[in-house]
């Protein structure tokens, strides 16, 4: 039973590492230079989201017209449960607003998205590692 506890506590620290490197060490790059570089070539495929809780993160991103599709891999996604949520994004150097909304209940329509935001996505892989679709109608 000590050695259950003691491999649960290492793997609860490890994962904590890890996530602290991801969200502190290469978020933080990636920002530089999305900010610093918004012609580069990551600028073409990553935004930069301000949540509502006012957290930056970058995400890939697909812009159609005044619709913005990103996939959260993570728990952010809840900010824009219901009628979704007031949002800034930053997408080659200009500053746009609009609101997110998390699509939960209409399958082949995410999947639809994912085939065009995500098309190198095994199909072994299970759905469910897709992550959220949000949907990002700007106001410009």
């Amino acid at each position: 039973m000590k050695g259950l506890l003691r491999l649960l506590a290492v793997i609860g620290i490890v994962s904590g590492g890890l996530w602290g490197y991801i969200t502190y060490y290469m978020n933080t790059g990636v920002i530089e230079e999305l900010e610093q570089h918004p012609q580069g070539q990551r600028a073409t495929e990553t935004l930069l989201l301000t949540l509502p809780s006012g957290r930056r993160i970058p995400v890939n991103y697909l812009e159609e017209g005044t619709t913005v599709f990103v996939a959260a891999d993570g728990t952010w996604w809840r900010q824009f449960r219901g009628q979704g949520a007031p949002v800034t994004v930053l997408i080659r150097g200009e500053i746009h607003t609009g609101v997110g909304r998390v699509v939960q209940d209409e399958p082949d329509y995410v999947a639809a998205v994912f085939a065009r935001l995500r098309p190198d996505v095994p199909d072994w892989l299970p759905g469910w590692l897709d992550g959220k679709l949000v949907v990002i109608v700007l106001d410009d």
